[in-house]
């Protein structure tokens, strides 16, 4: 009976000092303790003091990119990736500065000197974003998973494959050539897409002047062994024509006097005029300067076939077919569809398109969580006749079933950003406001008494949509909707509940837009025309050109790297060309 006394007050004492949490912090959630108390046990439980267990943070969304090109790179960089698990797929571990590829074909700047490491790019997002070099070759909408396969080796199966799963899918994949499917063009013509194609002209380049060297070599076949042929007269065709011309005139001539006499340029051109996305006034400035150079410029020609040796083309207007002997050929014609992107578009319901259809916030329309960027996509712009009864609806807040003119301002802000067809429209037939376009279907001068129905409304804004533009291919565009995507990830949350977008002017008409749809800003165009000579299409149709525009391309381009590795690196093959001229050696 003592024994169980003095157990039973001791036992009492212990419980009380395991109250008491321990010195390292720990709490003590239950005990089980033997006493001599008619052999019994006595049990503790200190619920109270049991501490929970801390929530997991909450899952972020799985972002997977698919390119590192100009769009890819800039979502990239803008993207707060803190957000998100962003993983990265791409058999490019670099990014490529492609306008710069025609300076690269011909020494004038290094390859190393345009490209800088993905790795590198995103070292201070650190662990916030994954890159693997693969391919992915097959996009899986239904299970929302890409399918890849490493670029570098394989894994334990043998065979590289892998799968990753998204919540959300940027695809900016590009585009590859296209060769409208004419004979011989991928077996013998060069390309001037990526870097090791610029790496390949080079080299080619030289050969043929160290061909042509050869003794017993007939003058005949020393011209068609140094007849260059640009296929295609656009921006890249004439870029590389241009500086071409400049490597021939200002170095290899002076390296291979015996053969320059041989040299030709040519520029196969199907259109009527070369650059035709530029202002006329410098397509004419070129075609002019490019005479004097001793450029030949075939216009009005079309590439119906390729051989080793000869070009086969054939004129638009009298159909008279030629054949044209070359000792290389480039071939910058257009840029077509890559497979990848061709399976998923005919996934979707894309079949027959050449390029995969977003809606105005670079969204894939089939799919709520693929959004595609860069030349890869191309904006369906929605016209405004299909929401016609619905913008007509929603501004008649009064159900009066006509409109005022104070009706029709009250969302005509949320028209223009929605369709920005309709200040292109006005812009282009001098209106100065909404009233100049609704006369249109009124006839009434009276801009403070007029009124307007439904058929008057259609009739105003029937030729609207004529004004509906495509944005080009180019870095330009694919850079500024990289940073428009990026901004919008970087702002979903805010924006569910604060939207920032237009009026819903489709379907019920209700609420407002989470963003502001995608509205590309032209900054202007340049191309380089040799003999440091440059033309420029910059905003307000101001156009330059001449040796000054040059100098201006040289700061533009130098101020538009993406780092000052490669910034300082342009600059400096720039002036060792200056000093030096460029280099000669096959390597």
């Amino acid at each position: 009976m003592g024994f169980s006394f003095f157990a039973s007050r001791a036992a009492a004492r212990f419980l009380q000092d395991i109250r008491r949490p321990s010195s390292a912090g720990v709490s003590t959630a239950a005990l089980l303790l033997t006493a001599a108390s008619g052999g019994g046990i006595v049990a503790y439980a200190d619920s109270a003091r049991a501490e929970e267990a801390p929530e997991p943070p909450p899952r972020k969304k799985k972002v997977v990119v698919l390119g590192t090109g100009w769009a890819g790179t800039s979502f990239l960089k803008n993207l707060d990736s803190s957000r998100y698990e962003v993983k990265v797929i791409s058999p490019r571990n670099y990014f490529a500065f492609t306008p710069l590829l025609p300076s690269v074909t011909c020494g004038t700047v290094e390859a190393r000197s345009v490209v800088e490491p993905i790795r590198r790019m995103f070292e201070k997002k650190g662990k916030d974003v994954a890159y693997y070099e693969a391919e992915c070759f097959k996009i899986d909408p239904t299970k929302k998973a890409v399918h890849c396969r490493s670029a570098v080796g394989t894994n334990l199966d043998g065979n590289g494959d892998f799968m990753l799963d998204y919540d959300y899918l940027v695809v900016a994949l590009g585009a590859t050539v296209n060769t409208f499917n004419t004979p011989g063009v991928m077996e013998h013509c060069h390309f001037l897409k990526e870097v090791e194609d610029a790496q390949k002209i080079r080299k080619s380049v030289i050969d043929c002047f160290e061909r042509a060297s050869i003794p017993n070599i007939s003058e005949e076949e020393k011209r068609k062994i140094l007849h260059f042929v640009i296929i295609g007269g656009g921006p890249t065709g004439v870029e590389f024509a241009a500086e071409l011309h400049d490597f021939l005139v200002e170095d290899l001539v002076k390296l291979y006097p015996a053969i320059a006499q041989f040299v030709k340029i040519t520029i196969i051109q199907s259109g009527e005029h070369i650059l035709n996305t530029f202002d006329q006034r410098i397509a004419v400035f070129a075609e002019s300067k490019f005479q004097r150079d001793g450029i030949e410029l075939s216009t009005g020609f079309r590439v119906i076939k390729v051989s080793d040796d000869s070009i086969t083309v054939k004129c638009k207007s009298s159909g008279v077919e030629t054949l044209v002997p070359y000792g290389m050929a480039i071939w910058s014609a257009g840029i077509g569809t890559r497979p990848v992107i061709t399976d998923f578009m005919n996934q979707v319901g894309q079949g027959k398109r050449r390029a995969l259809a977003t809606n105005e916030w670079l969204r894939v329309p089939e799919c709520d969580s693929v959004y595609a960027i860069g030349d890869c996509s191309s904006i369906s712009q929605r016209k405004i006749m299909e929401d016609i009864s619905t913008i007509f609806k929603v501004a008649d807040k009064d159900n009066s079933g006509t409109l005022t003119l104070k009706e029709i301002n009250d969302v005509l802000e949320d028209i223009c950003i929605r369709y920005p067809q309709v200040e292109l429209y006005m812009k282009s037939m001098h209106m100065v406001d909404i009233a100049d376009l609704i006369k249109g279907g009124v006839g009434d001068s009276n801009k403070e008494s007029m009124v307007v129905n439904i058929e008057e409304f259609k009739k105003a804004l029937c030729h609207v949509d004529s004004q509906v533009k495509t944005v080009p291919a180019t870095a330009q565009v694919a850079a500024q909707q990289g940073y428009y995507l990026a901004d919008c990830f970087n702002k979903k949350d805010h924006c569910v509940e604060h939207p920032e977008g237009p009026l819903r002017l489709t379907g019920s008409g209700e609420g407002h837009h989470n963003f502001r749809p995608f509205r590309y800003k032209h900054l202007g165009q340049f191309a380089p025309l040799g003999g440091e000579q440059a033309a420029a299409e910059l905003p307000g149709d101001w156009v330059s050109m001449g040796h000054s525009t040059q100098w201006l391309w040289y700061s533009v381009y130098a101020s538009k790297q993406v780092s000052w590795r490669t910034r300082v690196l342009v600059v400096s093959d720039w002036t060792r060309r200056f000093i030096f001229g460029r280099d000669s050696s096959r390597i």
